[in-house]
């Protein structure tokens, strides 16, 4: 009885949610990716962003006191489906969240004629960190080659890199490849040798081949780039081949514990990158739990809540909440347009007293955008995998921007190019 009692009390609740969104809700969908070789890591991500919204629906009303509309639209990761959604969405949507750097690439030339936001945090084309160029695209709160750079300064602190060689371990994929520009430059400039090894998307489960030239080469550090089955895959196969975790470091979505669970203690010294950190003691996860998860709202479990993914899946929708609120403000009014949240997301200032008010302190390191900075920059923390769980093993890193804002700019500018005719933000002057 108590559990049919449960079940009808959420399905009131999330019909009252559903229809005040519905009535005169803000329109978010999110391209969604639950099914497919990438699940298991899309999963709780999708889970962390969803409750962090139906929380905001519980507790206040939404943003402005008007509810947040937060479809999912089901891609299995998949380019095509994924620009499916995109079409079927765009006619109310005031934001338009990709979730692949296959669809956004895809996506971004259409956005910019029909004006609606892209938020892709943490991934997406690098050079969306230009304003400028790309003025409905955003990335925040770090980019791609954020990730890389710190990621090199890590090493770099252990030790320097010259005559080092360097694996890179990638999806043979848009995101897996969208690092290497600034690999290839740093190698230059750093003195490392870089040594690409891409791993298709038939062979994730499977890297043997892979492996067997990690082997040959005898790399000073294996750096991964991977996603879905193809870290747990790597990671399985680094442990069988012995090689030393601790020369391991993956970008953060290759940072997922359910990953590294598989071998558990064999798997200590492996690190990742990461913009979030997960906090099970935070006010955010607390009003989480009461309005969420006793309500039967979510689709989660303590062990995954406990995670880096789904922290950082609420991360990214208090990132779309606060781009809401911001434009709110500035419009004085609840129910905003695409452009006027493209203005908020874009005017963004997440500081450490507003981190707090949010009850995620620690979770994300403060940061900013402007017109001519859409992806903030925020920075991060080395994570290390210590038999059970992530922990810090850095203080906060910030990447060197100088080092690559002209290639990001040139990138930005090629691009531009060859997608003309193209609008730019004439009137930034950031």
């Amino acid at each position: 009885m108590k559990t049919f009692a449960k079940m009808a009390a959420a399905a009131v609740v999330a019909s009252v949610v559903a229809g005040a969104a519905m009535a005169e809700g803000l329109y978010t969908p999110n391209l969604s990716y639950r099914t497919g070789p990438f699940a298991a890591t899309g999963i709780p991500l999708m889970n962390g962003q969803k409750d962090y919204m139906a929380m905001l629906n519980a507790r206040d009303g939404g943003v402005g006191g008007v509810a947040i509309d937060f479809e999912e639209c089901e891609t299995g990761y998949s380019t095509e489906k994924g620009v499916e959604c995109y079409e079927k969405t765009k006619g109310k949507a005031i934001v338009t969240q990709p979730w692949s750097t296959g669809i956004t690439l895809q996506v971004l030339p259409k956005t910019n004629v029909d004006m609606i936001p892209i938020l892709a945090p943490g991934y997406g084309f690098s050079p969306m960190m230009d304003g400028k160029t790309f003025q409905w695209a955003f990335n925040m709160p770090s980019g791609y080659w954020d990730g890389a750079d710190m990621i090199l300064q890590y090493l770099q602190s252990q030790g320097d890199l010259k005559g080092k060689k360097v694996a890179f371990l990638h999806l043979d994929h848009p995101y897996g490849k969208e690092p290497l520009p600034l690999l290839e430059a740093k190698a230059e400039t750093m003195g490392y040798e870089l040594l690409p090894i891409p791993v298709g998307l038939k062979e994730m489960q499977n890297q043997s081949a892979q492996w067997l030239q990690i082997r040959r080469e005898r790399p000073d550090y294996v750096v991964m780039w991977g996603w879905g089955a193809m870290n747990a895959g790597a990671i399985t196969e680094a442990v069988k081949t012995k090689f030393d975790m601790s020369k391991m470091v993956g970008v953060w979505w290759s940072g997922h514990d359910a990953d590294l669970a598989i071998v558990g203690d064999k798997g200590k010294g492996y690190k990742s990158i990461s913009w979030s950190f997960p906090d099970a003691a935070s006010g955010v996860m607390a009003d989480i739990k009461k309005h969420v998860v006793d309500a039967g709202l979510s689709e989660s479990n303590e062990t995954e809540m406990n995670g880096v993914f789904y922290g950082r899946g609420l991360v990214m929708s208090m990132i779309l909440a606060e781009g809401i609120k911001v434009a709110q403000d500035k419009y004085g009014a609840a129910e905003i347009n695409a452009e006027q949240l493209r203005w908020g997301l874009e005017n963004i200032n997440i500081t450490e007293e507003r981190l707090a008010e949010l009850g995620m302190s620690g979770m994300v390191a403060p940061f900013s955008t402007s017109c001519a900075n859409h992806t903030g920059h925020s920075g991060g923390w080395m994570l290390e995998w210590d038999g059970t769980k992530f922990v810090k093993v850095s203080d906060h890193l910030a990447p060197d921007t100088a080092a690559y804002v002209d290639i990001a700019n040139a990138k930005a500018a090629e691009y531009a190019e060859a997608n003309a005719p193209w609008a730019v933000n004439e009137e930034c002057e950031g």
